[in-house]
């Protein structure tokens, strides 16, 4: 509301000062001609923002498509959680994966974050990873602090790449080829819906799988989970093996226990590339 209206709202608040808007509209239209510049500008910006109620998209419960098709249908009784880490710093320098290994400092931000999920002791199901060298690294030193949880086989599905245009556009993601979006996006999504869906109905006890993967993946994975605007990853930002905790219920409802957490680290042992 630009104006008049305006000045109405930031005086009684937003929605109280729309009602007011429209009862001062009413009294101006009754006036004469030489209110016609408030008549037209303020009675039209009252008026339609009052028939417009804010938008809002409700929650898709239904969104792994697995909601029983009948109500007397046998149900999940168990949550899945799903631990994110992205790898440790990395050779920024290589331009082949072969050449992308860990840095010293990456090596020890993988040990740290293995520390700390053994420190946690949770009942670990399986460590799920890409196939790219500085993930594979990373999970074989989280491995080392849990000999316990199987290392499932590499997954390419899990690959860096750039998953969507960003909105706002970044200047990073205007220089890579819109086929990259096309291509890598449409891999990542569908690296999504494997990973991502409530528990089978035969589970019975709630699970816990670490996923090691990478920025742009966590990131993509996070607002599909959460079903805000895909295109709103690139506003995450995520430190080098930090831990994104995902929760998925019975009922379909998806709760966010932490985001690229790393307050286990020292402060001389974080980075972000």
């Amino acid at each position: 509301m630009a104006g008049v209206g305006a000045l109405v709202c930031r005086v009684f608040g937003a929605a109280s000062g729309v009602t007011a808007a429209v009862a001062l509209a009413g009294y101006y239209k009754e006036k004469d001609s030489k209110f016609s510049f408030l008549k037209n500008t303020f009675l039209l910006n009252a008026e339609t923002e009052a028939a417009q109620p804010p938008k809002f998209t409700k929650w898709d419960f239904n969104w792994d498509k697995r909601n029983p098709e009948s109500e007397n249908a046998e149900t999940s009784k168990a949550s899945r959680n799903i631990i994110l880490i992205r790898h440790g710093q990395y050779n920024l320098e290589g331009e082949e994966d072969k050449d992308r290994y860990l840095t010293e400092l990456g090596l020890e931000q993988a040990k740290i974050t293995g520390a700390r999920l053994a420190e946690m002791a949770l009942p670990y199901t399986s460590i799920s990873v890409s196939r790219m060298k500085r993930a594979i690294q990373t999970a074989h030193l989280i491995q080392q602090y849990l000999p316990e949880v199987p290392l499932l086989p590499e997954d390419s599905i899990l690959n860096e790449g750039p998953p969507i245009p960003s909105d706002p556009e970044s200047a990073w993601c205007k220089k890579i080829p819109k086929y990259k979006f096309s291509v890598d996006g449409a891999r990542i999504e569908a690296a999504f819906r494997k990973y991502f869906h409530r528990a089978e109905v035969t589970q019975n006890e709630d699970s816990y799988e670490i996923v090691v993967c990478h920025a742009n993946v966590i990131r993509y994975f996070l607002c599909r989970a959460l079903q805000l605007p895909p295109e709103k990853w690139l506003s995450f930002s995520l430190r080098n093996a930090s831990m994104t905790w995902i929760v998925i219920r019975p009922d379909g409802k998806v709760h966010c226990r932490g985001i690229g957490e790393s307050g286990h680290f020292p402060a001389d042992k974080l980075s972000v590339s």
